[in-house]
């Protein structure tokens, strides 16, 4: 059970690397102005950018595989909607390539087609951009929707001190917050996202160092 528990921590960790490291390769890339231009010259490290972010949704695939036999112990059907929540993740993440990827495919078009005058393709960009980052916001509010029920669940069980998963609950609520809006077109920065970030800094570290509190068998169903 340790071991699993130190997979889970070092999981967490693993997908908040890699993905803070595939956003700051991919965004300036996506924000450029020129990138109708720009796209075939950028290559690899769209290509970089987007292996790291396949590590992420695949990290948070692999957390909530891990977990769920520990969580259904104290609520089976949240502990199914968290799994839920992580595997709507993952597929929206990856499902996100899908517009880079389509950028990459037709660059050297856009190029040899001089697409920076050309408005149909010009478009075609803004689409693909926004629907990245469109699925994106929904795999974030997939995540904090689900991963209430995760605090909830570790909160009433005590696998870990409550101040965590007080920490989550708030860093959750941010995001669902953050998430709601940047789908509705408002831009709030990423002031909401530090409590989450700190929970999921945190949590892992106590998962490899302490683990789970199995003793108390607090039951939240």
């Amino acid at each position: 059970m340790r071991k699993v528990e130190r997979v889970v921590g070092a999981l967490f960790l693993l997908s908040t690397g890699v993905f803070l490291a595939g956003s700051q390769i991919l965004d300036p890339i996506l924000h450029r102005t020129d990138l109708l231009v720009s796209m075939d010259s950028n290559r690899t490290g769209v290509l970089v950018g987007l292996f790291l972010e396949l590590i992420n949704a695949i990290a948070v695939l692999g957390i909530a595989m891990l977990l769920q036999p520990t969580l259904r112990k104290y609520h089976e059907a949240f502990a199914s909607g968290y799994f839920a929540s992580r595997a709507m993740e993952s597929a929206l993440l990856m499902i996100s390539f899908i517009g880079p990827l389509i950028l990459l495919a037709f660059s050297k078009q856009f190029i040899s087609a001089g697409a920076t005058g050309d408005s149909y393709l010009q478009t075609l960009v803004n689409l693909a951009v926004e629907a990245h980052y469109l699925l994106f916001d929904l795999a974030m509010l997939v995540l904090s929707l689900g991963s209430l029920l995760f605090c909830y669940i570790i909160y009433r069980s005590r696998l870990v001190p409550r101040l965590f998963s007080i920490i989550g609950f708030i860093g959750y609520t941010g995001l669902v917050a953050s998430s709601s809006l940047s789908i509705a077109g408002l831009d709030v920065g990423a002031v909401l996202y530090i409590p989450g970030a700190i929970f999921e800094i945190a949590l892992p570290v106590w998962l490899i160092i302490k683990g789970f509190n199995h003793q108390m068998q607090t039951s939240a169903k």
